[in-house]
């Protein structure tokens, strides 16, 4: 290294030192601007943090999943197959040359035993249990059943008890404290099972640490044995170790082994989990983006802070520079602020956040993640990372203003006087263009369906709208002439302070943006899945029928219940067809005309011409999986059953109602139709294999009308033509109006006994995505509320003098709230109002691409509709007055005297 390159390195490093030193000063000087600028990076620093040891602790290692998983068990065994197999090296996977199937009859202990070291122990654990239990009037579905000898020293390793203890026999259970709420049951009290038929004591509250949701021990003699049982283990107690030979051995019988030591290398591909190893780069990159978009509304919202200090330092700086300090140091210095208050925040709230995971890691468990952590560990390259980002975010937080430092007027300075900012055309224009660069890339990722790149864009629009306000802020300002004294003032300061309020406006438009893109994405999508729902009953009607569909439950007991509970007094059979001996199993379906068929095969293999053909053949509208042909339930009825089934109009019931008793059929789809017959086919296999008959001709009526559901209802002269037999399956219930869960339950519990099914049509289920809605807007007014407030205090900080010559000029006490609430209103209103339209805009241009790649797309698919979601804008359309009402509430309404010394 030359000597002039050294001592420009040596300068610089001294330089650096010196701004740190006097960035420690000022941190301790200025103690409010520094616990603001500290409370907004170490907050999310400490969420950061939170989430990542929470999470690095729920990883667990090998060594802590074979604990979970063993208890104090050397090893656990599971026979798959009756000849040798070749496992991986924990039993996740295998392979075998032989009959891969369970053995012959149910598996013993002895046979187990057999093929272990002398004084071997193994006790059998079942992990699944089928088990349901009657609280109330309905029946609890949602709970698992383990069977397992808790009183035996290798099953209690596996779990850990509360209170009480270990069942004794059939008639007692141990349940997990979410089980406890689950069926609403106290230690000593008694479970009924859903069918009524046995019942249990609870004796004891025990925990599985793999598993923290409604569990349910049932001792091995309740469960009862079955032939096969492929889901049951065996937990061995050995005299020794695993070793090679006792693997080969085990493996060798159709025994996968599962112990604290891997199993000998095989050389054999068994085919078991693969590791992780590839990135997911779609994955990382939407978390960059939204990492990055998250770094930006923390530089936004802490950059107005830095601005402000630099305006209070200016005759400090301007000192700096008479003493000879160049650009560089001038920028170093107030860079230096960032780097000292992003450490400061980051080791805060690295310390917080540590500390809050260790703490909260009870309540992460339960509620989280359903399952208990190991070790208390933290990630040190995450926390390093997220350091490493909060020193970055205080940086860049203070790069605006480092160089709004060094281009000051050092005269100016020196007298205490405010230089205007210099307004530049190159940032309006390249804000512009990034904006309009941001909306045409996330176009062109809708039309690629690629979520990383519609982000890109959003990000590339908001950074443009970002370099814009300030130029915006200075328009409005000229428009502010003509308003009254307060929020002529606000306008004014926010277009000489533009370095502090335009980060702040940004900061809400960001946020708001983004909440009312999501929002409006997320209710368009709901809107879609509404309408390409389609109902498989019409809304009143219950359908009752067994679960193997051979016979149909009794009838009076059918009526009593719906009688009871939904006053109904309608109540048609369902009958179905069977085939005959011969053709079992067989399937009856109608024929679809080949002139109404779609003639273009759905897939990938047309042409763009062939395409757009297709989509313009009016044979081809409809749902893909129906172009060619659908699936019929087909039914026999003579009418009685066919409103309550398809919810047609009583002229539509009237007409296939006559259809059906003279002998024809009622279909669905007016396609199958032709001159007022229909064609229907019976498949079935023979002797000699698959067999089709010959199409019979059916006088037919086609609904126009009800549930879109694919039916074919023949009538019994139409069933005997096909050679058809009829069977009765269930009963069809006609209701007043949606049951509601209570009656449906106990509708549900009084044909328990006839082991019935019910099916009840409740609509679209899916979610409508309100509460993420809610928990968006919510998160964008508290951004609101919070720039508002910081933008507001530092400008009334800063703003001192003005309100002095106010009140020496004999402004009113009132005066001074509304000029706190003006102030908060032009951050919060124009920063609101700018994010609406971007989100609006934002999502508008995502939902017209998507549905322009739909609508070139084969076969067709439904379009976006554009929902704008009223909830979410309404939230965001009152926070503005919420943010002004509360700027002037907490304002001290008294204005400051001081006497001027300039």
């Amino acid at each position: 290294m030359t000597a002039g390159r050294g001592g420009r390195l040596a300068g610089a490093v001294g330089s650096w030192w010196v701004a740190l030193r006097i960035a420690r000063r000022e941190a301790r000087r200025a103690r409010g601007r520094t616990a603001l600028v500290l409370a907004m990076i170490t907050l999310p620093v400490l969420v950061l943090t939170f989430t990542a040891v929470s999470w690095d602790m729920s990883e667990l290692t090998r060594a802590e999943r074979t604990e979970q998983r063993l208890g104090v068990a050397d090893a656990e065994l599971l026979w798959v197959a009756r000849g040798p197999v070749t496992q991986d090296s924990w039993g996740d996977g295998w392979v075998s040359d032989h009959d891969a199937t369970p053995p012959a009859g149910r598996v013993t202990a002895e046979q187990v035993t057999a093929l272990l070291p002398a004084g071997s122990r193994v006790v059998p654990l079942r992990r699944w249990v089928s088990f349901d239990a009657r609280v109330g009037d309905r029946v609890e579905r949602d709970v698992t059943g383990r069977a397992v000898d808790l009183a035996d020293p290798l099953g209690r390793g596996l779990a850990r008890f509360r209170s009480g203890r270990a069942p004794a026999g059939p008639d007692e259970i141990a349940v997990s404290p979410a089980a406890l709420r689950r069926l609403d049951v106290r230690p000593g009290g008694t479970v009924t099972s859903g069918d009524g038929s046995r019942s249990w004591r609870v004796v004891g509250v025990v925990e599985y640490p793999d598993d923290l949701g409604p569990i349910v021990t049932l001792h091995p003699a309740t469960a009862g044995p079955t032939d096969a049982e492929p889901d049951m283990t065996w937990l061995v107690d050995l005299p020794g170790t695993v070793d090679e030979t006792l693997f080969r051995r085990l493996n060798g019988h159709g025994v996968l082994v599962h112990a604290r030591t891997p199993a000998p290398p095989s050389g054999v591909d068994v085919g078991g989990p693969e590791p992780f190893s590839s990135v997911d780069v779609e994955g990382m990159s939407i978390s960059v983006l939204v990492g990055g978009l998250g770094l930006l509304e923390v530089v936004l919202l802490v950059g107005p802070a830095f601005a402000v200090g630099v305006r209070r330092r200016r005759r400090d700086l301007a000192l700096v520079a008479v003493a000879g300090g160049d650009d560089a140091h001038l920028r170093r210095i107030v860079l230096a602020d960032g780097v000292v208050l992003g450490a400061l925040g980051a080791a805060t709230g690295l310390t917080l956040g540590v500390a809050a995971a260790f703490a909260a890691r009870p309540l992460v468990e339960q509620h989280l993640y359903g399952a208990r952590f190991d070790g208390y560990r933290c990630w040190p390259e995450a926390l390093v990372a997220i350091a490493a980002v909060a020193v970055l975010s205080g940086v860049l937080a203070a790069l605006a203003p480092a160089w709004a430092a060094a281009r000051q007027d050092v005269v100016a300075g020196l007298a205490g006087r405010r230089t205007p900012p210099a307004h530049r055309r190159r940032w309006l224009t390249a804000g512009v263009c990034m904006a309009a660069g941001g909306a045409a890339v996330a176009a062109f990722g809708a039309a690629r369906t690629s979520p990383p790149v519609i982000l890109a864009g959003l990000v590339l629009g908001e950074l443009g709208l970002v370099f814009a306000t300030p130029t915006l802020v200075g328009l409005l300002a000229r428009l502010g002439r003509s308003l009254p004294l307060a929020p002529r003032i606000a306008l004014r300061d926010a277009s000489r302070n533009r370095s502090s309020a335009a980060p702040a406006i940004s900061a809400v438009m960001a946020a708001v943006a983004g909440s009312v893109a999501v929002g409006v994405y997320l209710a368009s999508d709901h809107a879609r899945s509404m309408a390409t729902y389609e109902p498989t009953l019409p809304v009143g009607t219950v359908l009752v029928h067994r679960a193997d569909l051979d016979t149909a439950p009794a009838l009076a007991r059918v009526t009593e219940a719906a009688r009871d509970q939904f006053g109904a007094t309608t109540v048609a059979p369902v009958a179905g067809v069977r085939c005959t001996t011969e053709a079992e199993p067989c399937s009856v379906a109608p024929v679809l005309p080949p002139h109404r068929a779609c003639p273009w095969p759905v897939g990938d293999g047309l042409s763009e011409a062939e395409r757009q053909q297709a989509r313009a053949d009016d044979r081809c509208r409809g749902r893909p999986e129906d172009l060619h042909g659908a699936y019929f339930q087909v039914l026999v009825d003579d009418g009685r059953a066919l409103p309550l089934l398809t919810g047609a109009d009583p002229a539509d019931v009237a007409a296939a109602t006559a259809v059906l008793r003279a002998g024809g059929a009622v279909v669905t789809d007016p396609r199958y139709v032709v001159d007022g017959r229909i064609e229907v086919v019976v498949n079935g296999s023979g002797p000699a294999g698959p067999m089709t008959s010959a199409p019979t001709a059916v006088a037919a009526y086609a609904l126009r009308t009800g549930v879109p559901t694919e039916r074919l209802l023949l009538s019994r002269r139409a069933a005997d033509r096909l050679g058809l037999a009829t069977r009765p399956i269930g009963w069809a219930v006609a209701t007043d109006g949606a049951p509601d869960q209570g009656r449906r339950d106990r509708f549900a519990t009084a044909l328990r006994p006839l082991d019935a099914h019910v099916e009840i049509e409740q609509g679209d289920r899916s979610d409508d995505g309100r509460p993420v809605l809610l928990l968006l807007a919510a998160a964008a007014g508290v951004i609101t509320v919070g720039a508002a407030g910081i933008a507001t205090g530092l400008a009334a900080a800063e703003g001192r003098a003005d309100l002095s010559t106010l009140a020496a000029v004999g402004a009113g006490p009132g005066l001074r709230r509304l000029l706190s609430l003006c102030q908060a209103g032009v951050i919060a209103v124009l920063g609101s109002a700018l994010g609406i339209v971007a989100g609006l805009g934002s999502a508008v241009i995502i939902l017209t691409a998507l549905n322009r790649r739909y609508a070139d797309s084969w076969p067709v698919q439904d379009p976006y509709p554009v929902v704008v979601p009223w909830s979410t804008l309404g939230v965001l359309v009152v926070v503005p007055l919420v943010a002004m009402l509360g700027a002037g509430l907490f304002t001290r309404s008294r204005l400051p005297v001081e006497r001027r010394l300039d």
